[in-house]
């Protein structure tokens, strides 16, 4: 989701060459608009890359020459990671590692953003909040484990190597194209799909008692662009996130809201539950907001409102959807 509104930003606000590191199995669905700009070699250019392979890498780094490097790939599914937690470690530290690896040995030295997230913060005691960059870790999922390693690794190397490395803990962000495996897209997606007449007018839910900042993902975006052209601090680390919280069960009401069915059921799945859960994740944004002038634009309901009608597109234009 995120790099395909990254690259749609950068297309529009810079002349830059963008690369996309891609797997030769990677899906296209969220940049099957760009396609076309991609096939006439109109500033958009893919690279097959893997994060578990150091050989690729290199060669990526040596086709692209990069200035900047928005490094936004991950195994990004907290509750996958319950259940293959080697391979999100595998992907999400040593794939870090490689990455930045792979850089310090070559002729560049460009501006890096190493993506975090605000899930190293885990299970929060609400004195604590809202959130600031130094509130400790207290990992919920091996996926927040991951993305400690993440974000420590880019302080190392801002530190050890005087690379230009800057990570970011975003909070809880969404929009169109946003995978159906997270809880706000599932939800409107689900209620896509009821309007459409392909299931039962009832919800499936996990917990919905997290309490959430919740920011657009092309808020976000534009936050990452600023985060590498606006004085960028080699070693720093930022929170960013939205300014409208409320729980899951809030917004999950809310996308109730906006559907044409006026009789969608709500029904917690136990298979849904997580065996941990990072329920309080309120940001203070105050240090990022502080450095670069950033502020959310984009609000609550208009994000809410754009995802449900991308899931109402998608089906229908008759593509298949898994219910889940």
């Amino acid at each position: 989701m995120v790099g395909s509104h990254l690259a749609d930003y950068l297309l529009e606000h810079t002349d830059w060459d963008i690369y996309g590191m891609c797997r030769w199995r990677s899906p296209l669905d969220n940049v099957s608009h760009l396609l076309e700009r991609v096939n006439r070699k109109d500033r958009l250019f893919f690279l097959d890359g893997d994060l578990t392979d150091y050989i690729s890498l290199v060669h990526v780094v040596n086709q692209a020459k990069p200035d900047y490097v928005f490094h936004l790939a991950a195994q990004s599914y907290p509750s996958t990671s319950f259940t293959s937690p080697i391979q999100t470690m595998d992907v999400n530290i040593l794939g870090t590692e490689r990455l930045l690896e792979a850089l310090r040995l070559s002729d560049y030295d460009p501006v890096i953003h190493i993506c975090s997230s605000s899930e190293v913060f885990g299970r929060v005691p609400k004195e604590k909040l809202p959130i600031d960059e130094e509130c400790s870790f207290h990992p919920a999922s091996p996926y927040s484990i991951s993305k400690i390693g993440t974000d420590l690794i880019a302080r190392f190397h801002a530190e050890a190597y005087g690379q230009k490395c800057m990570s970011t803990r975003m909070f809880t962000h969404t929009g169109p194209r946003r995978g159906d495996v997270f809880a706000e897209s599932s939800f409107a997606k689900q209620i896509a799909m009821i309007e459409a007449g392909l299931m039962a007018p009832v919800v499936k839910t996990g917990n919905l008692q997290s309490l959430r900042t919740w920011s657009d993902v092309r808020d976000a975006v534009r936050a990452y662009f600023m985060l590498v052209t606006e004085d960028p601090i080699p070693g720093e680390y930022y929170n960013i996130g939205g300014s409208f919280s409320c729980s899951v069960e809030d917004m999950l009401h809310h996308l109730i809201s906006l559907s044409t069915c006026k009789d969608i059921q709500v029904e917690q799945e136990a298979a849904r539950l997580r065996p941990l859960d990072a329920d309080l994740q309120l940001p203070n944004t105050a240090k990022f907001q502080a450095h670069t002038g950033w502020r959310p634009e984009i609000p609550f309901e208009k994000t809410m409102e754009d995802l449900l009608n991308y899931w109402r597109a998608r089906i229908a234009s008759g593509a298949g959807v898994l219910q889940r």
